[in-house]
């Protein structure tokens, strides 16, 4: 009976928070283990603001990663600068049972270049852990702290990693020594957890206690926009020797303009005659400034240093010059000073770049947001967009890396928060018309056009660079559902003045029919099956999201073998819906097959409740793109 009462004694211990925290993943609650690979044990960061110039960061950060996909989040390292000092980083490693496995000083974290393939950023570094655990569950503790004369920045808190993470006691406080340094605070989709924010005159303190897993759900929304944080800001603040007073975006871009970008478009005598002499014979702005960009895109390369770890303060355009390579930050403002040669006028901007569209937040100016730069040209009552990291996207084009998103626009009189271009639904299209040889054996023979557009032409473009046998590569995975594909011919047109990719290919295959007997099945949609069905949730949990969009259309003409004719065809098909539209038929023409698909997938986004419909939705795609067309012997 003794050792049961000191085991209910062990695993009902009140959680504490003090020196004689419990590291055992055994004392971990059942529901923060439901759906995550980690669980934040303590989480907790205290700001002190101490001067417009003068900020120290201290944390200290409890994590048990439960299995391999948990090592993520770890989060073992700390960036530093000439203004940011690491005064002391440390870490120590436990078992399951919380017993101490290894200590890890500040001499054995790794300390590399934060940028590799460039020597204009050495002054940027990290210290990170680099370790391989022997065992899961583990818990890592790591204990830092970082002071800097940049408050700029301050910590965007964020009270689950991702998804898949769960957090026991997550805390984070800001002190500052007078009122008149209390930080601007916004509080997101905070409403749903037990999370606590109280303030004194020199303190604001955030708690949040057991907060679950979410997991993650096919279609899932990005993380950012459900999960919980606190976004902070202060409006008087210092950066590189600039002290700072903003209220709003435009004292924000006016602020950049005058004291980080103003004075960086130097350049050779020698560049700015090549330019002079590139577009004298050229009247119009965006013609100058498709030929500038063109230059720009031949002569650099790119490497890669996001916004804030590199600094947001642009390399000078003539250094980018001199050694031919830069970041987003260099090369948008080595081509923004190659466009003023050219007397064409463009704005820096900052937006927040990835697959996924994430927005700046309208009513809270910050130089926190972002981690890319690119450029907009004024072009009447509106803009062309440029990203000058890419040595291969046409003028123009910025693709799905920063498109459709709340972007800020730098200008001499101030800054603005707008949106970038947009590429939805039918902007988005692929258009293929083919002609297919079916043979008696089973075989094809298919010559087809494919014509790109808008995201689909992102997708696609590339494969004019691949060497032969990675487009085939290309094509077998595409056209996964013909086996033992020969490509026999292909080639490629990219125009890029129309953004649009055309590929002519002409593919074989055998055994894509089933003879049998007198019979002959097939599928008609040999180029464009999607057979894409949503998972099947007994219980859904999180909104669904359909980010871009896009518009197929396609028609073959399908010559069928001599002597068969046709037993059985596909009733036609059409679907309308809040998700999109389909419409599919196969008709007899002569001797051979009409065939003809569309489909529209709209973008979008949509309650937890409307995910069933959707999936049978897609559900009805796939059957009719599978449907089978029978022939038989005359």
């Amino acid at each position: 009976m003794r050792i049961f009462f000191y085991l209910a004694l062990f695993f009902c211990s009140v959680y504490s928070f003090s020196q004689d925290f419990q590291y055992s993943s055994l004392l971990i609650k059942e529901e923060l283990k439901d759906n995550a690979d980690a669980v934040v044990r303590f989480d907790e960061m205290v700001v002190d603001i101490l001067a417009q110039d003068n900020m120290l960061l201290k944390s200290k950060r409890v994590v048990t990663v439960l299995n391999k996909n948990g090592n993520k989040h770890v989060n073992a390292y700390a960036g530093y600068s000439n203004s940011s000092k690491v005064k002391y980083i440390k870490a120590i490693v436990y078992d399951a049972f919380g017993n101490e496995i290894k200590k890890i000083k500040e001499k054995d974290f790794k300390d590399v270049s934060a940028v590799s393939g460039g020597t204009l950023y050495s002054d940027y570094r990290v210290k990170y852990l680099d370790y391989t655990p022997t065992g899961y569950p583990y818990t890592i503790v790591l204990e830092k702290e970082i002071q800097t004369k940049n408050t700029a920045f301050l910590p965007t808190w964020n009270f689950l990693d991702g998804y898949g993470v769960s957090a026991e006691l997550s805390h984070f406080k800001l002190n500052f020594v007078h009122a008149d340094l209390k930080p601007r605070v916004l509080e997101k989709n905070t409403e749903n957890y037990n999370i606590e924010i109280n303030e004194t005159p020199l303190s604001i303190d955030c708690k949040g206690v057991e907060i679950s897993a979410l997991k993650k759900e096919q279609l899932s929304p990005m993380f950012n926009q459900i999960s919980p944080k606190i976004m902070t800001r202060l409006i008087d603040f210092h950066y590189e020797g600039h002290d700072a007073h903003v209220e709003n975006w435009e004292q924000l871009g006016e602020w950049m303009y005058v004291n980080l970008l103003q004075g960086r478009s130097e350049l050779p005598e020698s560049v700015k005659s090549h330019i002079t002499n590139l577009v004298k014979n050229v009247d119009s702005d965006i013609e100058k400034a498709r030929l500038v960009y063109e230059y720009m895109q031949s002569v650099t390369r790119y490497i890669s240093v996001q916004v804030g770890i590199g600094g947001i303060q642009p390399i000078i355009a003539s250094e980018v010059d001199r050694v031919k390579y830069g970041d987003c930050k260099g090369l948008s403002n080595y081509t923004h000073a190659l466009l003023e040669v050219a007397g064409v006028k463009s704005y820096y901007v900052h937006v927040e770049a990835g697959n996924n569209k994430i927005d700046f937040e309208e009513d809270f100016p910050t130089l926190a947001q972002g981690n890319h730069a690119i450029l907009a040209i004024p072009n009447g009552e509106s803009y062309t967009w440029i990203d000058c990291t890419s040595q291969t996207h046409p003028f123009g084009f910025v693709g799905d890396f920063t498109d459709d998103r709340k972007a800020f626009v730098i200008r001499p009189n101030g800054g603005e928060v707008i949106k970038t271009p947009v590429y939805l639904n039918e902007n988005n299209s692929q258009k293929m018309e083919g002609e297919i040889q079916l043979l008696e054996d089973g075989a094809i023979k298919v010559s087809a056009v494919i014509e790109t557009k808008g995201i689909r032409y992102d997708n696609r473009f590339y494969i004019e660079d691949l060497d032969k046998d990675k487009i085939l590569e290309y094509y077998q995975d595409t056209w996964a559902s013909i086996n033992n594909l020969i490509l026999e011919k292909n080639e490629f047109k990219n125009d890029k003045e129309k953004v649009k990719f055309t590929e002519e290919v002409q593919i074989s295959a055998k055994n894509y029919a089933k003879p049998s007997g007198e019979r002959i099945l097939f599928s008609p949609n040999v180029l464009n099956k999607n057979s894409f069905v949503p998972k099947r949730y007994r219980t859904r949990k999180l909104p669904f999201q359909i980010q871009r969009g896009y518009k197929d259309v396609d028609s073959y003409v399908i010559s069928i073998p001599e002597g068969y004719g046709v037993e059985a065809l596909p009733e036609p098909v059409e679907i309308i819906s809040e998700f999109g539209e389909y419409k599919m038929s196969v008709l007899k023409q002569g001797e051979s097959l009409k065939y003809e698909r569309r489909f529209l997938l709209k973008a979008g986004k949509h309650p937890k409740e409307k995910y069933s419909n959707y999936r049978s939705f897609r559900k009805k795609i796939s059957k009719n793109d599978g449907a089978q067309v029978v022939l038989i012997k005359k």
